[in-house]
């Protein structure tokens, strides 16, 4: 579909666990099995952008064994750029849900609106977020301006059963002088709650930000999350999910009791030590897996 552009364009554009047990009054750990909701596992496929280029269904297919439930677009649908039914079909051959999209501001404005809620509601995907916008941190003037269109594009999605909302890098971190509030909290406070904020919680452990903190900070939210690990060079750690010392489990367990969490979606953007995007991309999905098996899920 014209207009859908690639990630990298857009972006041009633009505790310890046993004590917050304690401190619930219900644990999710104590909850029988059969009453806790289960949140899906999705894959930004960005993660295996290459992977894509060489073999668009293959990919999808080695994405579906390695247990992810859906695949969150970034700007590639191989040969269906215009056919998201056909894009359906693969996708349900799979078992795999479409989790979300990244998508430019300009696709959700105008005239342009239209188009691009008859392509996602064709593939069924309800999340259609901004991955980046340069009046986020421009300036307070133009976060507001930024925030005022979201929430009115939120608003004229509801009847079409579809979301809208800003996925978060470190800059969204950084503080405006005359408030001195992050830029992220002013946009939070701006926006109304329909809109999502998507936490990519390994931009904001790299903004120095406890991303549990955010979810608990701004319950019902977080309706989509990225889950990624993004460690210093100075720790020694891999950027693979569960090989460093965050709480991950805390950060489930807020998601699941608080943040009104609907995807957890996977984002692999580093491939340390010569291997491929879809083995790096195994190795995180193993280590959530592991995180999601000791918490019962």
């Amino acid at each position: 579909m014209n207009g859908l552009h690639s990630r990298r364009d857009i972006l041009k554009w633009g505790g310890a666990a046993g004590a917050i047990a304690l401190a619930r009054p219900v644990s999710l750990l104590a909850m029988p099995l059969q009453d806790k909701k289960h949140i899906p596992v999705g894959l930004q496929l960005y993660s295996v952008r290459d992977a894509l280029k060489k073999d668009f269904e293959g990919t999808l297919k080695q994405v579906a064994e390695m247990g992810f439930e859906g695949v969150e677009f970034a700007g590639d649908f191989g040969k269906y750029g215009k056919d998201p039914e056909g894009l359906r079909k693969i996708l349900d051959g799979l078992k795999l849900k479409a989790a979300g999209t990244h998508t430019g501001a300009g696709n959700l404005a105008g005239d342009k609106l239209k188009e691009t809620v008859a392509f996602y509601k064709a593939l069924d995907c309800k999340f259609l977020i901004v991955p980046g916008d340069g009046r986020y941190t421009k300036s307070d003037a133009t976060n507001k301006e930024y925030a005022e269109f979201l929430t009115k594009t939120a608003e004229a999605l509801k009847a079409d059963g579809l979301f809208t909302g800003h996925h978060n890098h470190t800059q969204e971190f950084a503080v405006e002088k005359e408030s001195g509030k992050s830029y992220f909290d002013l946009f939070a406070e701006r926006t109304s709650k329909d809109v999502v904020l998507q936490q990519d919680m390994g931009h904001t452990m790299a903004a120095n930000i406890d991303p549990t903190a955010i979810v608990k900070k701004y319950p019902g939210r977080i309706k989509s999350t990225h889950i990624k690990n993004r460690p210093s060079k100075a720790s020694g750690k891999k950027p693979f999910v569960g090989e460093d010392n965050f709480d991950w489990k805390a950060y489930v367990t807020a998601c699941y009791e608080v943040g009104g969490t609907e995807w957890f979606t996977l984002e692999q953007e580093e491939y340390p030590d010569g291997k491929s995007s879809l083995e790096c991309t195994r190795i995180s999905m193993d280590g959530f897996k592991a995180v999601l098996k000791d918490l019962g899920h």
